[in-house]
């Protein structure tokens, strides 16, 4: 009694000031956003002809940055290219049962679980992607389908019943996840997947199976698999030490419809793909993106994926990476995983679906408050990897929207707020300055044009022959279409987070 009367409830200044002080942390990210974007105009306003003079030089600096990351860019997405041309024509299940013959490891004690979540995606999307599952070469009684819906998504069961029936006896399991949506969670990926993990080990578990043999991947519904994909990641998992402790990410391409989808949304797809290719180039800054593999006793340890974000895949990231430090490593998988652009009934809406997945990636800043809330409670991790990690997390997500305005309109800002620069020689020169560089640099898009020709698949035979001539022409565009579709749904996050206006998860269309 005397311990319980020891503990003084929080008054209600403290508890205002507490919420006061998290709203203040959360708002953080987009109000730097915000002070740095504006930064070319109120920094000359103030400081009239030093600060024009700094932001003139800035943008000259970030010019020649932007140049020589394009060249890196480039260098990187070859890299990665070369190795998935590589490991694609290998034939990974016959070298996994060399492994197995000489008894060095055994890559086919793995079963592989592909957890699908699924909400309104036709049956025909879900079909394609379980067909690719059930083709690819590995043993049929090493693969297991899980797919999510709603506990009131009648139409949903009636898919999952069809695909049961036509593919159900070409795996080892095939089960149906019930989500009954429990209280308090926010509506999405994240949610199915807390779910269908949860279920899933309790069901397996019972079944007898071993979850460090149990290999999940958390898929889309449009995605589909490449046709070595199980195998690969088995001959990889099992030479592994430190395998308990991976997630595997594959290379994402949007590219099964893209013939389908409107130029704006061909761009975007082909600038996403290739900008993930580069990202495989830099091992310590690839993080798990959309889909990607693990262990089912990886995920239980973690603590299954959080009920109450929106951006499950970085989430997911962070928790594994505060539970297991320096232990824990993203791993490349040089293997395409095959998506859907989005496409919706109609023109307009299918650029706002695109526009609306890329403001769900966007709304990744909101790791930015929960890694630095947690950045300094873990001393068994070393610090320097903590910082690094976080700073690339804060700068891909600061660099997403500040570069790409910065050098498209940093050198007019400065002549247009300062009268007396905008006379100088320097304020004369500036804008041709940038100009010689931003040209060079869209250049490289021509090296971008040329990986894209190399991987996309084959155009539709009724197109014309100069409509597969010019159609490459359109990735010229990107500056524009990366403006309106990645840039603009970006700051939107931002300020969303900025302003406590929190986002919705809402399903990317796919017909």
């Amino acid at each position: 009694m005397a311990s319980a009367q020891g503990i003084q409830p929080a008054s209600a200044l403290d508890q205002a000031l507490r919420q006061f002080g998290a709203r203040l942390f959360e708002a953080a990210p987009g109000l730097i956003t915000w002070v740095l974007l504006l930064a070319p105009a109120w920094i000359p306003i103030i400081f009239p002809w030093p600060g024009a003079f700094v932001v003139a030089g800035s943008v000259l600096v970030f010019d020649i940055y932007w140049l020589l990351r394009s060249v890196t860019v480039v260098s990187g997405v070859y890299s990665t290219l070369s190795s998935m041309r590589r490991d694609m024509k290998m034939d990974w299940l016959a070298i996994c049962f060399e492994d197995q013959a000489e008894g060095l490891h055994d890559p086919l004690q793995y079963i592989h679980l592909c957890v699908i979540p699924t909400y309104t995606e036709p049956y025909h999307v879900l079909e394609k992607t379980v067909q690719a599952i059930v083709d690819a070469n590995y043993p049929a009684d090493k693969k297991m389908i899980g797919i999510i819906t709603r506990e009131t998504d009648k139409p949903g069961w009636e898919n999952v019943a069809r695909l049961k029936e036509k593919f159900g006896d070409r795996l080892r399991g095939f089960y149906h996840i019930k989500d009954p949506l429990e209280p308090g969670i926010v509506i999405g990926k994240s949610a199915a997947m807390n779910w269908g993990g949860r279920w899933m080990v309790r069901v397996l578990t019972d079944e007898g199976y071993d979850l460090n043999q149990i290999l999940i991947t958390d898929l889309d519904s449009d995605y589909r698999v490449h046709q070595q994909y199980f195998a690969w990641i088995s001959w990889h998992h099992a030479r592994q030490e430190l395998r308990d402790f991976i997630i595997w990410q594959p290379v994402p391409l949007f590219h099964n419809n893209i013939w389908q989808v409107p130029m704006a949304v061909r761009v975007m797809s082909g600038a996403t793909s290739q900008w993930q290719m580069f990202l495989h180039s830099r091992p310590h800054r690839l993080v798990a993106f959309s889909s990607y593999t693990c262990s089912l006793q990886f995920v239980q340890r973690v603590g299954y994926w959080d009920k109450d974000v929106i951006p499950e895949d970085s989430r997911f990231y962070w928790k594994a990476f505060f539970t297991f430090g320096e232990r824990f490593s993203v791993k490349s998988v040089y293997l395409p995983l095959y998506g859907d652009s989005p496409l919706s009934r109609d023109y307009a809406s299918t650029h706002m679906s695109q526009y609306n997945q890329i403001k769900r990636w966007a709304w990744g800043i909101t790791d930015v408050p929960y890694v630095l809330a947690r950045l300094f409670k873990h001393p068994e991790i070393p610090l320097w990897l903590r910082v690094r990690r976080f700073m690339n997390l804060f700068l891909n997500h600061l660099n997403w929207i500040f570069l790409p305005l910065l050098l498209m309109f940093g050198a007019s800002v400065p002549i247009w707020v300062s009268q007396d620069f905008a006379l100088t020689d320097l304020g004369q020169a500036l804008w041709s300055w940038s100009g010689i560089l931003l040209t060079t640099t869209l250049s490289t898009v021509i090296f971008f044009l040329l990986f894209e020709m190399s991987i996309l698949p084959p155009k539709p035979a009724d197109w014309p022959a100069w409509k597969k001539a010019v159609v490459h022409l359109q990735y010229f565009a990107y500056p524009i279409v990366g403006l309106v579709l990645s840039v603009l749904p970006a700051l939107e996050a931002h300020t969303r987070l900025l302003l406590g206006r929190y986002l919705e998860y809402r399903v990317t269309e796919k017909v």
